[in-house]
């Protein structure tokens, strides 16, 4: 497991990285990065800031090599499934495509506000992480429970979203995910 800042170990966005903070708003920039991925990932989770780049983005992952994953929106712009408004999803799956939307209330999760979900700095959204991995209930853990079963769902890890968020519960619940963030800070000398 490990965590690489895309400025520092993506040749094509080291300097991307201050223009788009600058700038301000979402640019092009926010979709090259993860269309430029060096890892060529076979399976994805890519979320966008528009509905109307769910398909055409879907495609495009599909052509460079994607076998199994999912492009989302979340209706109340954000740019992952959301817990606060229905998601849209076009899910890839061997070249096939299909659209759907998809709502929390479909896997027993209450639909919250979107300001119930929000971060903050560096340091305050570490904590809000620790915390969720320590088992803190609420949104913004349900939120990582919605975005984790698409990432176990298209890894193969999971046999349905379902299935993804029991199994995000679980490894968190059992403290399995706390263990993992707590191994990454120990050999990333934080």
């Amino acid at each position: 497991m490990c965590f690489l800042f895309a400025q520092t170990y993506h040749s094509s966005m080291k300097y991307v990285g201050s223009i788009r903070k600058e700038l301000g708003i979402r640019t092009v920039f926010n979709i090259l990065g993860p269309l430029t991925n060096p890892a060529h990932p076979s399976y994805q989770v890519m979320g966008v800031y528009d509905e109307y780049l769910v398909e055409p983005l879907a495609h495009v992952l599909s052509s460079l090599g994607v076998k199994k994953g999912m492009v989302v929106y979340g209706q109340d712009r954000m740019d992952e499934i959301s817990c606060s408004a229905p998601t849209t999803i076009c899910e890839i799956d061997g070249g096939r495509y299909e659209t759907y939307e998809i709502s929390p209330g479909d896997f027993g999760i209450e639909t919250c506000r979107k300001e119930d979900v929000g971060g903050g700095s560096a340091q305050a959204n570490a904590l809000i992480t620790t915390n969720i991995l320590k088992g803190a209930r609420g949104p913004r853990h349900d939120i990582v429970l919605l975005n984790s079963a698409a990432g176990l769902y298209c890894g193969g890890k999971a046999d349905s979203m379902e299935d993804g968020i029991d199994l995000a519960r679980k490894l968190i619940d059992d403290g399995a995910a706390y263990g993992k963030l707590t191994a990454l800070k120990e050999a990333s000398n934080l």
